[in-house]
């Protein structure tokens, strides 16, 4: 069969493809913005990429068109697979029924840290010898790709509640019928299609209605908007999980806490034996499991893993097991990746674009370096930041930098300046990626951290950093 995918460069289009090339079928597909490492790794599967969305894609025409959820009625390939009736789905509706049906589906839904659960879950599962299938919104450094169809009975799945396709304004993850729910977190986000909370709520109620008697939850004991969906009603057992900072001073920038708030009671909680989530014992019941060191830091990171230990038990993976897998996570590209280090100064990528993330990003990254001076470029392209709806958030986020540079195009739909003046002297505000360029390397030292942020490409930045301070060191 020819499957011709429509916006096959984002993360779960793009992990689509690989599925569809893995089950026999020929794959081909059309995206407008093509940037690795999605673009890279399709092109080394051998998938046919096309730029834009021309009409003339669909010739000759394909057996199916799966259609991403960016996919929008005056399209001329969206147009042209109307009007010739060609047949279509979309991309959850499609793996539903090709990769998930008969399979123990574990699934990783929440606000943040997704794509980092369900890797860490992966990794587990691969680690016992499961095999698993998975479709991550992102690349997992131990397996060097985001989608799998895997040959063991277990499927993880990065669960997102964005809506599915102009078609089905159902949240993706309806579709998934998972047996394993992890929910890690839940705050407001995508403003372009919920009003408030409460209506992403009761899509994250409609997910735990799914889920059966015989499967399991796992969710942090502390949040309250979970709280809420799950007291709507569930029929399914429920597992929670707890960190404790074991005396280490909680980091809080105006009301911006790490996920770290444990209080007696949690099914599954982790003591901190290093401040910055380096190293920590895990416990079961208050039994512990076993004593996890690895290369990850973040308060956030020490709550992923608790959940994937949590939802890897469920499938009879025993903790330490799953903690020895841990141990040897490499993580996942674009999460606090170090890109490289020029004149002694560390350049990182990482996907943080809500508050809460940001922040807990640079906590972790705090923890870690100490004193050191701490440069954070970002760039607030998704959909929610630009329209502003987190603008009177930002500033607190950003507030652990010591430097703060902003892309602030002329389209931005808020005013900037307004919303972030009180980092004062600190900040610089950019027009163009120039400015970007020319204020994020300036006066940087050996010694610095410098953090960029998007959940883009943001034109390649990090390189284009390295590079200057490359040539002003003289190399």
């Amino acid at each position: 069969m020819h499957l011709h995918i429509l916006g096959i460069c984002g993360t779960f289009m793009g992990g689509l493809a690989l599925i569809g090339r893995a089950l026999g079928h020929r794959v081909t597909g059309s995206d407008a913005n093509v940037y690795p490492p999605m673009s890279t790794q399709l092109e080394a599967a051998g998938i046919e990429l096309m730029q834009g969305y021309a009409a003339e894609h669909l010739q000759p025409a394909p057996d199916l068109v799966v259609v991403g959820n960016a996919m929008k009625r005056g399209l001329p390939v969206v147009e042209a697979m109307l009007d010739r009736d060609l047949p279509y789905t979309s991309g959850p509706q499609w793996l539903a029924e090709q990769g998930l049906r008969g399979r123990h589906v574990l699934a990783v839904a929440g606000t943040h840290g997704k794509t980092t659960t369900a890797s860490m879950l992966a990794w587990i599962l691969e680690t016992a010898g499961s095999r698993p299938g998975f479709l991550i919104g992102g690349v997992p450094r131990d397996f060097g790709l985001s989608a799998r169809l895997g040959t063991g009975p277990h499927f993880v799945i990065e669960a997102d509640e964005y809506d599915t396709a102009f078609f089905d304004k159902r949240s993706k993850f309806v579709h998934y019928r998972p047996r394993t729910l992890v929910l890690n977190n839940l705050e407001f986000d995508h403003a372009d299609i919920f009003d408030d909370l409460g209506q992403i709520q009761r899509q994250f109620h409609h997910l735990v209605r799914t889920v059966p008697g015989s499967g399991r939850i796992i969710h942090p004991q502390q949040d309250k908007a979970l709280a809420e969906v799950l007291a709507m009603g569930c029929w399914t057992p429920c597992v929670s999980t707890g960190v404790r900072a074991a005396g280490a001073q909680e980091t809080a920038q105006r009301g911006f806490h790490a996920p770290s708030a444990d209080r007696a009671g949690s099914d599954w909680r982790a003591e901190l034996c290093a401040a910055d989530g380096s190293a920590f014992r895990l416990f079961f019941q208050e039994q512990s499991q076993g004593l996890l060191e690895w290369s990850q830091i973040g308060m956030h990171n020490v709550q992923n893993a608790l959940s994937a230990i949590a939802a890897a038990q469920h499938i009879g993976i025993e903790p330490r097991l799953a903690i020895s897998a841990l141990a040897r996570f490499q993580g996942v590209k674009r999460r606090m990746e170090l890109r490289g280090t020029e004149a002694g100064v560390r350049v990182y990528d990482d996907f943080a674009h809500h508050p809460t993330a940001i922040a807990s990003t640079l906590a972790g990254l705090r923890r870690q370096v100490g004193e050191a001076r701490i440069i954070a470029v970002l760039e607030p392209r998704s959909n929610t930041m630009r329209m502003g709806a987190h603008r009177e958030a930002l500033a607190a986020s950003l507030g652990l930098a010591d430097r703060v540079v902003v892309y602030s195009p002329p389209d931005l739909a808020w005013d900037a300046a307004e919303a972030l003046a009180e980092l004062g002297e600190r900040l610089d505000l950019c027009a163009d990626l120039d400015a970007v360029l020319a204020a994020a390397t300036a006066e940087t030292r050996s010694g610095d951290h410098l953090l960029v942020m998007s959940n883009g490409g943001f034109g390649g930045i990090h390189q284009r950093i390295l590079e200057r301070m490359r040539a002003a060191a003289g190399g």
